[in-house]
């Protein structure tokens, strides 16, 4: 059952995230990095975000194999195949609902997006099952090849994410500059004061 629950909480990460991505490219005021590079490459066929997620995210996934697959797990499997569809669903949705936002609701869109955005990390760090392939490379890139420490490593990667981006008509905006620099300070409080006592408290229960 406490796999069960790991499982479960992965999954609801997985999906929250892909939901965020549909909202914060529907807002257009910036994306994170690994959505500018997805979208940037899907603009250059004409294509939709779901479509190159699972392709770029396969390719990586791939060479993660080859390097280290000690990051693989359930998450990566599920991240690979369902964060795409959630976030051209929800853009969809959004489309239907929402023609044409006003600045105010694409603000507002954008700061739900981020917050939940780290709740669902939260979420999908906290189960320990697999990271994301994107996730892995500055990973191995950091404490396999020890290249550089891993922000650093994290740093290359986000920079040249935003650069094909850039090069292929992504919006850039505060939403990138945001999800820079506060993800990772916000993601670390839902795993301390929401994800991990969620989890300990189902382990507690089962036991």
């Amino acid at each position: 059952m406490y796999q069960l629950s790991r499982i479960i909480m992965a999954f609801c990460g997985v999906i929250l995230c892909g939901f965020c991505v549909g909202m914060l490219q529907k807002a257009n005021l910036g994306v994170d990095p690994f959505t500018c590079f997805v979208t940037g490459i899907a603009n250059i066929f004409s294509s939709t975000y779901s479509t190159f997620y699972l392709i770029l995210t396969g390719v990586l996934l791939i060479l993660v194999f080859i390097l280290k697959r000690h990051y693989i797990g359930v998450a990566t499997v599920i991240n690979l195949f369902f964060t795409g569809v959630a976030a051209d669903a929800m853009h969809h949705l959004l489309d239907l609902m929402l023609s044409h936002p006003s600045l105010v609701m694409r603000g507002t869109l954008m700061a739900v997006a981020i917050v939940f955005t780290c709740l669902a990390a939260a979420l999908y760090f906290t189960a320990d099952l697999g990271v994301s392939a994107y996730d892995a490379i500055a990973l191995i890139a950091a404490y396999q090849y020890r290249l550089l420490p891993f922000k650093y490593c994290r740093m290359i990667t986000d920079g040249l994410c935003v650069l094909v981006g850039f090069l292929f008509n992504v919006t850039l905006g505060v939403g990138t500059i945001i999800t820079t620099l506060f993800m990772g300070p916000l993601t670390q409080w839902f795993r301390t004061h929401l994800a991990e006592p969620m989890l300990t408290h189902r382990q507690g229960a089962v036991a």
